[in-house]
């Protein structure tokens, strides 16, 4: 109720001549009381789901162990979180917000009240950390309804097929079954409902067979798979699932970053295909890459968006120069990419010339649906490691327990997200807020277990990816987070455009 108050009033509301919620100000506290309100529907679908009857003697089933945990993260995570949107109700609502006679004063009320009966949130995130050290970890079981029992058998028995392979011929036979993309059509996928792609992974998961990570082919295949031609296909495809083909991403630009529709790389029109000018940059594994996807504008005189084309790009061509750049790491993860000049053929534009910015923006519809993983994430996990091996104070410990419930919240948005699937909805709020929350929970989760250690950063040598030094391992980690933020829209865009897309306010 306080979300939608406030964004209905933000839509109507004028002050200096336009509607209030075109205000970057305004769309950024409605979006963050979206990812609030999400996280705290998550958590507490997720403590009503595990509830077992008051009278249940489970002793050792694990299922009171789960309902207790699952009550935490709730307590940690919905009372705060329903203060802070009524607070955030009355903040865009202004003047009017704060009189008697509108009813968000006591959506206010209700919210304290409620958390002071239900009792310390503090004490639910220590409580989590003790149970996370002693192993607890959420874990969320999807009921199929019967729809597996039709083909679980054939996916077990081609899954133990692969396993029993030698582990360096395990990927080829991941792709000759289309289990490595399922989602995707066939030949080179099953063309996969979400009820095959579950199964497929908890098979998979079953037999310890690890799929191997596609990176930017991920994102280049499926875009050749949809709008390439037959030939691009049978060339770029199979050889980029078996690992053939490395492919990098030529999007970003030292002026266009999440403003990429104003780059500025130019193609020029030459017998037989074009000519590419300009510089790429934030473009990771380029220094090895053999392909690279690249948007380039072909026709200057035409609107932002209508003169780009998407061309793939051999990285091997004359006339490309891979820079690396170094980073807050110390490591050159990133490189700039300098394209002087550089023949690309026709048969290596996707598409057609101009349709570069709806083909960057695309993906395949059939998309993938993905398991939950009870394991925490990378930083969680390491700090609930030191919890368990130092003695810790009590505001340590629950600052480990809120880190605890917030990514058991992010895993909990990835289950929702996979329930609407399994019963035929596209995604909803809860899959936009996910990228927001994971975000936040990565960053906040790595700077927290370089913080547990104390005064020992002072006298910390060389960072590294060490795990022979694991404090400069997790200072490194805490470094390298920063670039999620910022990689792939950054979070104020990104809230710019939870604010625009799911809660309808005014551009």
């Amino acid at each position: 109720w306080c979300l939608e108050t406030a964004v209905d009033y933000a839509k109507v509301r004028e002050q200096f001549g336009q509607k209030i919620g075109a205000f970057q100000a305004i769309k950024h506290l409605c979006a963050e009381m979206l990812e609030t309100a999400e996280s705290v529907t998550a958590a507490a679908w997720d403590a009503a789901a595990a509830a077992v009857p008051v009278d249940a003697t489970v002793e050792g089933s694990g299922s009171l162990e789960q309902w207790a945990f699952a009550v935490d993260v709730a307590q940690a995570t919905c009372f705060d979180g329903a203060v802070e949107v009524a607070k955030g109700c009355i903040q865009v609502l202004g003047g009017i917000g704060f009189t008697w006679e509108h009813d968000a004063h006591l959506y206010l009320r209700r919210a304290i009240s409620l958390r002071a009966l239900v009792g310390s949130a503090d004490a639910a995130a220590e409580r989590l950390t003790a149970a996370a050290v002693a192993g607890v970890r959420r874990r969320v079981a999807v009921d199929l309804g019967g729809r597996d029992e039709a083909v679980r058998p054939e996916v077990r028995e081609t899954v133990e097929r692969i396993a029993a392979l030698e582990p360096d011929a395990r990927r080829a036979a991941l792709v000759d079954e289309g289990y490595l993309t399922p989602h995707w059509p066939a030949p080179y996928g099953l063309g996969a409902d979400p009820t095959l792609q579950i199964v497929i992974d908890q098979e998979l998961d079953r037999a310890g067979v690890v799929r191997p990570d596609l990176v930017i082919a991920g994102w280049a295949v499926p875009t050749i798979l949809s709008h390439g031609t037959d030939a691009q296909r049978e060339r770029f495809v199979l050889p980029s699932l078996l690992g053939e083909l490395v492919w990098c991403q030529l999007f970003s630009e030292p002026g266009s970053g999440s403003d990429l529709a104003s780059l500025r790389t130019r193609a020029v029109r030459v017998d037989g295909g074009w000519r590419l000018t300009g510089q790429k940059v934030w473009t990771s594994v380029a220094e090895r890459a053999d392909w690279a996807i690249c948007l380039a504008r072909t026709d200057p005189d035409a609107p932002q968006h209508k003169g780009i084309t998407y061309f793939l790009v051999d990285m091997r061509s004359p006339g490309i120069e891979v820079r690396p750049l170094r980073e807050i790491t110390g490591e050159a993860l990133f490189n700039e990419v300098f394209l002087d000049d550089v023949f690309v053929p026709d048969d290596c534009v996707v598409a057609e010339p101009g349709d570069g910015w709806r083909l960057a923006r695309t993906t395949l519809a059939n998309e993938r649906v993905a398991m939950a993983s009870a394991r925490l994430t990378k930083s969680v996990e390491r700090a609930v490691e030191i919890a368990a091996t130092r003695d810790l104070g009590p505001v340590e410990r629950v600052q480990v327990g809120r880190q605890v419930a917030l990514a058991t919240v992010c895993a909990l948005l990835g289950v929702r997200t996979t329930l609407r699937a399994l019963g035929g909805h596209g995604p909803g709020a809860e899959s936009s807020v996910a990228k927001l929350l994971g975000v936040r929970s990565r960053q906040d989760s790595s700077e927290l277990v370089v913080r547990l250690q104390g005064d020992a950063l002072a006298l910390l040598g060389t960072i590294t990816r060490d795990a022979d030094d694991p404090l400069a391992a997790d200072l490194w980690e805490q470094l390298n987070t920063r670039c999620l933020s910022i990689a792939g829209g950054t979070t104020q865009i990104l809230r710019n455009v939870a604010g625009e897309r799911i809660l309808g306010l005014p551009r």
